[in-house]
């Protein structure tokens, strides 16, 4: 049996192999990929390549590249992982490095990974720049997979990019929140998460209707993925999850949880629903909102939606025949519910 985990730095999914050459494959992939990382943050001054490095060098899950190496054993190739796969895998995480520094200059987040943020340690103005770079960096390895790969990713960024917007501007008048929000969680995280899942299936040689298969799995497990980041931001505490507790909350970003709470007309929920409403960046406010939110139901509700997204991705894997890799896949979706970090 194989523990992937250890290989790929994917620890919170507990994913174990017990089939020899998916194992092999996927592991060895991961390594591939991590050398591809490294040597895509690189550069000639030595102050630029710290910055870039920084997240990479904080850790992170991986989830992205996994998903790529795993698809890419859906197809003709299992059991190999191609040059091409693994570039596309290194494409997919890059870009996902780079909207984490932009990410946390919009949030003013002072940790990443367990580590101080880029823009807490360099600056906002570094930080955008080197988030740039590293999309830049994403652009030239994935200029090597051809021009149909550069569309999609072109695609795919711009979709994240109109899911963040999305987010900031908030809903439109009259539109149900919960329905803008799960919206904007298919564009600003599943998009990516489902190239990923595109990119393994398309290089490795699936045909059309398995490609399609992989890129519904990813869009839909990413949906939930992000549904569980969500509860972790709320209910871990900064040690297990390596970010401040309750960011999205102090920033007034409306998470399900959230939305959830502002649904309730209890009116024992009537101060939950004020401080909701009002500044949290003041740290006492934000601190008893913090707390009453992680003892109301609207928490289990939310895990209830994520774990119905989980079982979405793992619908859309019906149409492959059974084989490792198809276990392997409906595992991780049960370990992206149930992951504490």
């Amino acid at each position: 049996m194989t523990d992937l985990t250890s290989a790929s730095g994917a620890e919170a999914f507990g994913l174990l192999l017990d089939d020899a050459d998916l194992g092999a494959a996927v592991t060895d992939g991961m390594a591939r990929v991590e050398q591809g990382l490294r040597e895509s943050v690189g550069h000639v001054d030595n102050y630029i390549a710290t910055t870039a490095g920084h997240l990479l060098g904080a850790g992170g899950k991986r989830f992205r590249p996994l998903l790529t190496l795993l698809a890419s054993q859906v197809g003709p190739q299992a059991g190999k992982v191609s040059d091409d796969v693994v570039k596309a895998a290194v494409v997919v995480e890059l870009t996902h490095l780079a909207s984490l520094y932009h990410d946390d200059v919009m949030d003013e987040a002072l940790m990443r990974r367990g580590s101080q943020s880029a823009n807490a340690r360099w600056g906002n103005t570094v930080a955008i720049l080197t988030g740039d770079l590293l999309f830049a960096r994403a652009s030239q390895v994935v200029s090597d997979l051809g021009a149909d790969a550069v569309r999609v990713q072109a695609m795919t960024f711009e979709t994240l990019c109109s899911g963040q917007i999305r987010e900031t501007v908030g809903p439109a008048e009259g539109q149900d929140p919960v329905e803008h929000y799960l919206a904007v969680l298919a564009e600003k995280t599943g998009v990516l998460i489902a190239t990923a899942g595109r990119f393994g299936a398309w290089f490795s040689g699936c045909d059309e209707a398995t490609t399609e298969v992989m890129r519904q799995y990813g869009e839909r497990i990413g949906v939930a993925f992000q549904l569980a980041d969500d509860l972790i931001d709320l209910s871990s505490q900064a040690e297990q999850s390596g970010k401040t507790p309750g960011t999205d909350l102090r920033e007034g970003v409306a998470t399900l949880p959230v939305l959830f709470a502002r649904e309730s007309d209890d009116p024992a929920d009537a101060r939950l629903r004020e401080l909701l409403d009002g500044d949290l960046t003041d740290d006492v406010r934000h601190a008893e909102a913090l707390e009453l939110l992680r003892r109301h139901p609207a928490m289990e509700r939310a895990r209830a939606q994520t774990r119905e997204w989980a079982e979405a991705a793992r619908q859309a894997l019906e149409p492959l025949p059974d084989s490792p890799v198809k276990a392997a896949l409906a595992t991780l979706a049960d370990g992206v519910v149930e992951r504490t970090a």
